[in-house]
């Protein structure tokens, strides 16, 4: 009996330490595939649309607006990131390539635009009069339809910078995870 129960044993632990190999291996290769996905291109389709309804909205109140950056490559943000730090100028970043939404077509930037088709970046500018900052105004918006804002960021502001993020950390998009992993 003791014979018996001691086969059962070994048995049972065997067969449960092979489906933890083969549950890991499954894992291995899932990660394998996440990470040799290529980077996007472009704009994510659903925060192309997003960023098209943030300019009619923002137009129907009287608030012309520009998208002033979406997509935008590792290379670049490498740029931008040396802004204020060993090219000329103000830092206004501190993601490097990489670390950006912008770098996996899930951010923009937008500009307020004058009447005369200039841009401003003054955050009080008041064109359609109504007592309230355009700026914060097109930055409702942004929320209501989704996005999150730089402007609410607890060190540096970067009030232009609006992203939709579909609950994905850099981190989960280093890793090789993309939006449609997580839409039904």
């Amino acid at each position: 009996m003791k014979r018996v129960w001691m086969g059962l044993h070994i048995t049972f632990w065997l067969v449960i330490g092979g489906l933890f190999f083969i549950w890991i291996q499954n894992e291995v290769e899932v990660k394998e595939q996440r990470l040799s996905r290529s980077l996007p291109q472009g704009l994510h389709p659903i925060v192309e649309e997003k960023s098209n309804e943030l300019i009619r909205k923002a137009e129907e109140i009287g608030i012309p607006i520009l998208i002033s950056e979406g997509f935008r490559s590792g290379e670049s943000q490498d740029v931008l990131y040396e802004k204020g730090r060993t090219i000329e100028g103000n830092i206004v970043t501190h993601a490097r390539g990489g670390e950006s939404y912008h770098n996996y077509g899930l951010a923009i930037d937008f500009v307020l635009l004058n009447s005369d088709g200039s841009i401003s970046y003054d955050i009080y500018r008041d064109l359609n009069e109504n007592g309230e900052a355009d700026w914060f105004e097109v930055i409702r918006i942004g929320k209501e339809l989704g996005f999150s804002s730089g402007a609410d960021w607890s060190g540096f502001k970067d009030y232009p910078h609006l992203e939709y993020t579909f609950d994905l950390s850099i981190r989960d998009l280093k890793e090789g995870w993309r939006p449609e992993d997580k839409m039904e």
